[in-house]
C-alpha cells in the first residue's frame, strides 16, 4: 500500500508468510524493511524462535533504524504478545508508531471501539498512547499520513 506497487510483497491470508528480512528501497531515500511477524504464524516452534530472535536483533542492533511501525489488525481485541511486544520496545528505547490495519472491514463505531480498547489496555503501562495510525490497504486510506509521518521524520536522522 505504501509503495503502490500491487507484488511488491508477499501476502497471504496465512499468517507467517514474511520468514526472511526484505528491504525495499523507496526513492533512493529510505527502506521499508518488512520483518516477519511475532505473534501467530502456521510453522514449527523451532521456526518461531528463529524468527523472534531474528527480529529482536534486528530492532535492538539496528543503529539506523528510524522508526518501527507495529501492525495490528483492528478486528482483533488487544493482545498479551502485542502488549508484551511493545512494553519490550519502550524498554529498549524503540521508536514506535502503531499502524492498524483493515479499517475498511469495519464500520466507525466499532474502529472507536477498538481503538478505546487498545488505549485502555496500552495506558496500564504508558503515560500516553503511544503514536498511531489508522489504515485499509485494499482503500489506501492511511498512506497519506503514514508517509508524511516518515518524512517529517527523516529530518531528525542524519545520512
Amino acid at each position: 500500500m505504501l509503495t503502490a506497487k500491487p507484488g511488491l510483497a508477499k501476502v497471504s491470508t496465512r499468517p507467517g508468510k514474511t520468514q526472511v528480512i526484505n528491504h525495499f528501497s523507496i526513492n533512493n531515500q529510505w527502506y521499508l524493511v518488512d520483518l516477519p511477524g511475532y505473534g501467530y504464524a502456521k510453522v514449527s516452534k523451532k521456526m518461531r524462535i528463529g524468527f523472534d530472535q531474528m527480529i529482536s536483533s534486528y530492532i535492538t542492533k539496528r543503529k539506523n533504524l528510524l522508526s518501527l511501525f507495529v501492525l495490528l489488525d483492528i478486528r482483533v481485541p488487544p493482545q498479551q504478545i502485542d502488549l508484551d511486544f511493545l512494553s519490550n520496545l519502550g524498554s529498549n528505547q524503540i521508536t514506535f508508531s502503531l499502524i492498524f490495519t483493515k479499517c475498511d472491514k469495519l464500520g466507525k463505531q466499532a474502529v472507536n471501539r477498538s481503538l478505546d480498547a487498545y488505549k485502555k489496555a496500552l495506558l496500564v503501562e504508558w503515560e500516553e498512547v503511544p503514536n498511531y495510525f489508522l489504515s485499509s490497504a485494499e482503500t489506501g486510506s492511511g498512506k497519506k499520513e503514514i508517509l508524511d509521518f516518515v518524512q517529517d521524520s527523516m529530518k531528525y536522522f542524519e545520512i
